[in-house]
């Protein structure tokens, strides 16, 4: 019995109130029940685009006249007995209402969405020109060091002037000093 009794006051502390038992911080915690069901984000993402892109066509006005113009005409027409919606129509209000508060959240969703998608690809684009402009600023300046250089190097264009102006100076000098060229060559 004293061994139960230190056992219960080493859980309980001094106090005498129970500790909860220790987690371990080395092991992932259980997952936790949730009250709400799971849903991929991006399914349902795609999802409410292909909505959003069916409620801006033509083929759901047309489909949705359609139904409208059925619904009205089976309540007016149909007998007492078969008719669902009485002449105000509530129930069509009601349909519609609804419909509307479904379609206007999606709406926005997609346009979330394709906002999201077209920052993504405006930052890529501002990426890129800001790459293509540091490209070009350092083609410049390479070709302005280029030039630079060439300024520098003897091209064959100039040469070649510098070598027609010594054969000019050469000839002028033998139609000046003919007879000091031929003793030369004797």
């Amino acid at each position: 019995m004293a061994g139960d009794e230190r056992a219960k006051a080493s859980s309980t502390g001094s106090s005498g109130l129970v500790r909860p038992p220790r987690t371990r911080l080395d092991q992932p915690k259980a997952p936790r029940r949730r009250l709400l069901p799971e849903y991929d984000p991006e399914a349902f993402g795609r999802f409410s685009e292909r909505i959003a892109r069916f409620l801006g066509t033509g083929r759901f006005i047309v489909w949705m006249t359609l139904i409208i113009i059925l619904w009205v005409l089976w309540n007016i027409f149909a007998p007492k007995d078969l008719r669902f919606d009485q002449y105000p129509f509530i129930f069509l209000t009601l349909m519609l209402s609804l419909q509307a508060s479904y379609a206007a959240p999606l709406i926005l969703l997609a346009q979330n969405r394709q906002d999201d998608r077209d920052r993504v690809t405006h930052e890529q684009d501002r990426k890129q020109n800001e790459r293509s402009i540091a490209d070009t600023e350092y083609l410049t300046r390479e070709i302005a060091a280029l030039r630079m250089g060439l300024g520098e190097v003897a091209t064959r264009d100039w040469i070649r002037s510098e070598l027609q102006d010594m054969v000019k100076d050469m000839e002028e000098r033998q139609v000046r000093f003919p007879a000091e060229s031929d003793e030369g060559d004797r």
